[in-house]
C-alpha cells in the first residue's frame, strides 16, 4: 500500500478543523467567487471551450459524446496461449483495447531459461522470449481495431518491433496498427526498478523508438510516460505530473537534437497517471496536468498545431490504494478512482481488481472491474456533458493551485540541471523515497485515515469474504523452456548471428536500432540475445545511493 489521501486535523470532539491534501494545499470550509479572485482565475486563459486551447475541460469540443473513453484493463499472465484466452475474453465482454503485462524476467531482458530467472517466469506477466510467444498471444486479435499497451521499458524498443513483426506476419499494414509501449525508463529509475542500461543510452533507445515510429508506424505511441510509478512510490499528486512533464521534455529534447520539429512527433508521446487518494484532488491533478502539458509544448518548444497540445493517456490503476485488509471494499475504491478518471477527463482507463493486493485477477474480479467501467460510462451520466465539475468555485480554485504546485516542483528539477541529472545523482530517488517513509509513519499516527486499516478495522462479516489466490504453477516455466528451445532448433541460427552482429555495429555507430532490431526478431532471436549486445555496447546502470 502506497501514499494517498488528505491529512485531517479533528478536535477533541472529531470535527475537523484543517484538511491539507498531499500536494500541500490547505482546503477551505467553502468557496465562493472572491477565491476565484483571489488565484487569479481568467476563464480564457485557465479554461476555456472544451476542445480549445489550454484545453483544461477536454481536448475535444464534444468530451465523451462524441467519443467514449477506452477500456484497457492490464492483462498478461503464464503463458502466452494462457494470455491470449484471457485477452479474448476481457474482448468478448466489452474490452475496448489492451494492456499486456509482462513478468519480471522479460522486463530485466533475461529469457526463461537464464539462472537470474528461476521462480518468475510467467508469474507476474506474460513470458515473452521471442516472436513465436507475441504470435501466440495476439493470434486471433483485430490489431488494426484493437490498440496495445505494452507495459514494459528497458526493451520497450525489443518488444515495440516484436509488435510490428508479428502484426505484419497476421497481414496488418505497420501504418494502421497502434501500439503504446509504455517506454519510460527514467521513472523506472526513480519508482521501479526494471532498469537495465546507463541514462544516455536508454534515452537514445527512447529517441530511437520515436524516430522510428513517426515514419514507420504513425498511429503508435512510442512513449507513455509513467507517472503512475513515481506517485506510487511516494511522490505527491502535483510531483506525479511535475516529474512526468520533465521527464517527457528530458525525451522530447532527444528527438529536437536529432533535427525534427516538436510538431512531427509530440503527439505521439503519451502519459500514464494514477488515480488513488483524495477525489478532488486527482480531479484538479488531471485538469491541471492538461493545461500545463499544452502551455509547455508552446511556449518551451514552439508547437503551432493543436493535436501536438493534446494531453492522451490513461488515468488508472490505483493499485496502491488497495487493501489487503477487507479487500472486497477494494470494489467501491475501484468505483471512486474510476470516477475520479473519467471526471477528470481520461481518455483511456483502467481499475485495478479489487484482489490485485493479493494476487493476479481471476476473470471475475477483472470483470467487476470492467463492469464498473462500463457501469459509469451507460448508466450513471458520465457521458452526458463535458467537464461536469467546470465553474465550481472549489474546483477551479483547486485546479488553480495544484497548477502552481506542479509548476513549483518543475521549478525545483530545472534548478538542479534537469530530470536526466535528478535522477543520475539519485535526487529524486531520496526525496520520494523519503516522503513514502514520512506518509506511512502519518498513517500509523493516524494523520491519514485508511479505513481497514486504521479506522473501522473490525471486519465483521467482510472478514468472510475469500480472495482466490492465482497460485504460481512451476508447469509455466518448464512449457516456456520447453517452447524457447523448440525455436532455438529451429530457426535459422546463422542468420540469427547475423541479425545479431549487425545490431551491435548499429549500436556502437549510434545509427537508430530499431531497423536492426526487427531483423532480428524476425531471425527469432531471443530477447535475452539482443539485451546482450546493448549490455555489451552500453554497460549497466549504477544505481546512486538514496541514503
Amino acid at each position: 500500500m502506497g501514499v494517498g489521501g488528505a491529512r485531517y486535523i479533528r478536535d477533541e470532539k472529531d470535527r475537523i478543523v484543517e484538511v491539507i491534501y498531499e500536494s500541500g494545499i490547505k482546503i477551505k470550509t467553502f468557496y465562493g467567487p472572491s477565491d476565484l479572485q483571489e488565484v487569479g482565475f481568467v476563464y480564457e486563459q485557465d479554461l476555456g471551450d472544451p476542445g480549445e486551447y489550454p484545453f483544461t475541460r477536454s481536448i475535444h469540443p464534444g468530451g465523451y459524446r462524441s467519443r467514449a473513453w477506452t477500456m484497457r484493463q492490464y492483462t498478461g499472465f503464464g503463458t502466452p496461449k494462457e494470455t491470449n484466452e484471457r485477452f479474448k475474453f476481457m474482448i468478448s465482454q466489452g474490452q475496448t483495447g489492451l494492456n499486456v503485462a509482462f513478468d519480471l524476467p522479460t522486463q530485466l531482458g533475461l529469457d526463461s531459461d537464464d539462472p537470474l530467472a528461476e521462480g518468475e517466469v510467467g508469474r507476474v506477466g506474460m513470458a515473452v522470449d521471442t516472436l513465436r510467444d507475441f504470435e501466440i498471444a495476439f493470434e486471433g486479435i483485430p490489431l488494426d481495431r484493437i490498440g496495445t499497451g505494452l507495459t514494459i521499458n528497458a526493451v520497450a524498443s525489443i518488444m515495440l518491433a516484436m509488435y510490428q513483426a508479428v502484426a505484419e506476419k497476421y497481414g496488418y499494414s505497420p501504418q494502421v496498427i497502434s501500439a503504446t509501449p509504455q517506454n519510460d525508463i527514467l521513472k523506472e529509475m526513480i519508482g521501479r526498478g526494471m532498469w537495465i542500461f546507463p541514462v544516455e543510452p536508454s534515452i537514445k533507445l527512447i529517441g530511437d523508438t520515436i524516430e522510428y515510429s513517426m515514419k514507420v508506424m504513425p498511429r503508435t505511441n512510442p512513449v507513455s510516460v509513467c507517472g503512475y510509478h513515481i506517485r506510487e512510490s511516494g511522490a505527491t499528486p502535483a510531483q506525479e505530473i511535475a516529474y512526468a512533464i520533465q521527464i517527457a521534455n528530458t525525451y522530447i529534447e532527444e528527438v529536437v537534437k536529432r533535427g525534427y520539429h516538436v510538431d512531427e512527433f509530440a503527439r505521439g508521446i503519451t502519459f500514464n497517471f494514477n488515480v488513488f487518494g483524495n477525489l478532488w484532488e486527482q480531479v484538479a491533478k488531471f485538469r491541471a496536468a492538461r493545461k500545463l502539458w499544452a502551455k509547455n509544448l508552446k511556449e518551451k518548444w514552439g508547437a503551432k498545431q493543436k493535436q501536438t497540445m493534446f494531453l492522451r493517456g490513461l488515468f488508472g490503476g490505483g493499485g496502491s490504494g488497495l487493501t489487503k485488509e477487507q479487500p472486497i471494499i477494494n470494489v467501491v475504491r475501484g468505483a471512486y478512482y474510476a470516477l475520479a478518471a473519467a471526471l477528470g477527463g481520461a481518455q483511456t482507463t483502467a481499475i485495478c481488481s479489487y484482489d490485485e493486493a493479493y494476487t493476479i485477477p481471476t476473470p471475475y474480479s477483472a470483470l467487476i472491474s470492467l463492469r464498473t467501467l462500463q457501469l459509469l460510462m451507460d448508466e450513471v451520466g458520465l457521458r452526458d456533458t463535458v467537464d461536469p465539475l467546470a465553474g465550481s468555485y472549489f474546483v477551479e480554485t483547486l485546479t488553480k493551485q495544484m497548477e502552481e504546485k506542479i509548476l513549483e516542483e518543475m521549478a525545483e528539477i530545472d534548478r538542479i540541471g534537469g530530470m536526466k541529472v535528478a535522477v543520475e545523482t539519485g535526487y529524486v530517488q531520496r526525496k520520494v523515497a523519503r516522503q513514502a517513509y514520512e506518509w506511512h509513519k502519518g498513517l500509523e499516527r493516524g494523520e491519514y485515515i485508511k479505513i481497514g486499516v486504521n479506522k473501522y478495522t473490525d471486519p465483521g462479516p467482510l472478514g468472510e469474504e475469500d480472495v482466490k489466490l492465482h497460485e504460481y504453477n512451476p508447469r509455466v516455466a518448464e512449457e516456456q523452456i520447453r517452447s524457447l528451445n523448440e525455436v532455438k532448433r529451429s530457426r535459422n541460427n546463422r542468420e540469427v548471428s547475423r541479425c545479431l552482429k549487425d545490431l551491435e555495429v548499429a549500436a556502437r555507430q549510434g545509427k537508430n536500432v530499431m531497423p536492426y532490431l526487427l531483423e532480428a526478431v524476425k531471425a527469432y532471436a531471443t530477447v535475452g540475445e539482443m539485451t546482450r549486445v546493448f549490455k555489451e555496447v552500453y554497460g549497466e546502470f549504477q544505481e546512486p545511493s538514496i541514503f
